[in-house]
């Protein structure tokens, strides 16, 4: 009996040797030989580093409501806040897909940002018109009527000098026989009557002053011949022969069209660029192909707030007569900036009338909108100065976008191909702008004016949802068929909106796969 047991013992001691070997070789075979010990083995009195600490910025809400909160907290259905962190990489929001024959077919055309000087031209649209400094009027200051026109009509050229009409007044020839009549009397009276020579004296000067405000001084008779009083063409002439006129009225207008003005409205935002002195070119329709060179001599000092743009004053010289008062003109002022730039082109921007936004060409045929924010324009071109840089790459050419933000977003998601879905077309739901999930619950009501159905659903573990109850939207009337209250469901939801969950397809449970579920909150 003590041999049994002796060998017994033997045995297992020999066993639980070969398993402490065993034990011991393992552990020699998995840890490095210069594997650090740890310092708690050590005997170390410092303790082990905490793992660093992930920075959160703020806690959003869990059902996707535009609401923050910068400390922990619960909505009204009791769901946890959701942190986002410093280090969250940016999604692909908005992003779309486009096969490669669908961008063929679309006729999609990229440019690559460059950087590099901008040909910044100041460009506005202007008309030919009279230098106000070079015309005159003929305006007699009494009253007649015209007896003779020696210019007849309108555009004849004419020389300082030149006789222009002749015209019969009877208040000159009345004029004229007063100044008679005092000469007269204040020679006659002669040193006897020396109050009457006087008054005499006066008269005659006073008749003078007249005829010299008249500007008919030195002449009393009752007919006058008027002369032209500078070079250039009759360009208006009101005068006819045998007509009556009236002290002031303008009988005729001569301008000198050696040389006109170019009036162009600058709008506001180059106004800048604009200086007296600085260089312009000037093209007309009625000459294509012609440039006339011309100076800035002028910049108004006032704008026009209906059309945001101030007048400048451009000088061009016409010796050869074939700038018309009243051409149109478009006006390039000369612009030198060497200075480099962020340039895209100016067909690559889209403008919605709140903000500038681009089409950034991603790789793997993926598309994003891309706000910036633009500086100065060029001829063909423009500077942004926020929100891309030199080797991004830009849609140019993709006629089918429009310039609202919210037609934009229809319009990308136009580029990505849909896949065949015909309930979800049928409903006018585009199904790759939103992912669908799956629920199983319980319906505890259905309210078909409303177009609702409440829910008592459980877990959905892609949207970090617990149990709980909340009311969706049907995405048609009909899918509420055979649906009661009171019956297990399982059914398929997307999101929308922010806040707003369509279900898309629900059908009815049998009791053995009805889902054990527990309200939690409402919604």
């Amino acid at each position: 009996m003590n041999s049994v047991l002796r060998i017994t013992a033997i045995t297992a001691g020999l066993v639980l040797a070969a398993g402490a070997g065993y034990w011991i070789a393992q552990r020699q075979h998995t840890t490095p030989a210069d594997a650090p010990v740890p310092q708690a083995a050590a005997g170390s009195d410092t303790a082990a580093a905490p793992a660093a600490k992930r920075r959160i910025l703020y806690y959003r809400n869990p059902m996707g409501l535009p609401d923050t909160s910068p400390v922990p907290k619960k909505d009204s259905m009791g769901m946890d806040y959701v942190p986002v962190y410093a280090d969250d990489k940016p999604d692909d929001a908005g992003v779309v897909a486009v096969s490669a024959a669908r961008v063929q077919t679309l006729g999609v055309k990229t440019a690559m940002v460059e950087s590099r000087a901008l040909e910044a031209a100041v460009r506005a649209n202007g008309r030919v018109e009279i230098d106000e400094r070079k015309q005159v009027v003929v305006a007699p200051r009494f009253e007649g009527w015209i007896e003779r026109l020696h210019v007849n009509a309108v555009g004849d050229r004419v020389s300082k000098g030149q006789p222009l009409f002749t015209t019969y007044s009877p208040e000159l020839q009345s004029a004229g026989e007063e100044l008679r009549i005092a000469e007269r009397l204040a020679r006659d009276s002669g040193a006897s009557d020396a109050l009457a020579r006087e008054s005499a004296r006066r008269l005659a000067e006073a008749t003078r002053a007249r005829l010299r405000n008249l500007e008919v001084a030195g002449q009393t008779a009752a007919r006058q011949t008027f002369h032209a009083p500078a070079d250039g063409i009759v360009v208006d002439k009101v005068a006819v022969q045998g007509a009556r006129f009236m002290p002031g009225d303008a009988l005729f207008r001569i301008a000198d069209l050696s040389k006109v003005w170019v009036i162009a409205d600058v709008y506001e935002q180059d106004l800048a660029r604009a200086r007296v002195g600085q260089s312009a070119a000037i093209t007309l329709d009625a000459f294509p192909g012609r440039r006339f060179e011309g100076k800035v001599a002028y910049l108004y000092p006032t704008l026009n707030a209906a059309t945001r743009s101030t007048p400048v004053r451009l000088e061009l010289d016409n010796r050869e007569g074939l700038l018309r008062p009243g051409m149109f003109a478009r006006v390039d002022l000369s612009v030198a900036d060497t200075t480099p730039r962020t340039v895209v082109p100016s067909s690559a921007v889209i403008d919605d009338g709140k903000r500038q936004v681009v089409l950034l060409a991603l790789d793997e045929g993926r598309f994003k909108p891309q706000p910036v924010r633009l500086g100065q324009h060029g001829a063909d071109a423009v500077e942004v100065l926020e929100g891309l840089r030199a080797g991004d790459r830009v849609v140019v050419s993709a006629n089918f976008l429009i310039d609202s933000e919210s037609q934009l977003k229809a319009s990308l998601s136009n580029l990505t191909e849909a896949e065949p879905h015909a309930g979800k077309a049928a409903q006018g739901h585009d199904p790759v702008a939103a992912a669908t999930y799956r629920g199983e619950g319980t319906i505890d009501a259905i309210d078909l004016a409303a177009n609702s159905v409440t829910i008592s659903h459980g877990e959905i573990p892609a949207l970090n949802w617990p149990a709980m109850t909340m009311d969706f939207t049907l995405a048609a009337p009909g899918l509420a068929k055979g649906i009661v209250a009171g019956l297990p469901a399982r059914f398929e939801f997307e999101q929308r909106g922010e806040g707003e969950f369509v279900i898309t397809r629900i059908e009815r449970m049998s009791a053995v796969q009805a889902p054990a579920t527990s309200a939690h909150g409402g919604h």
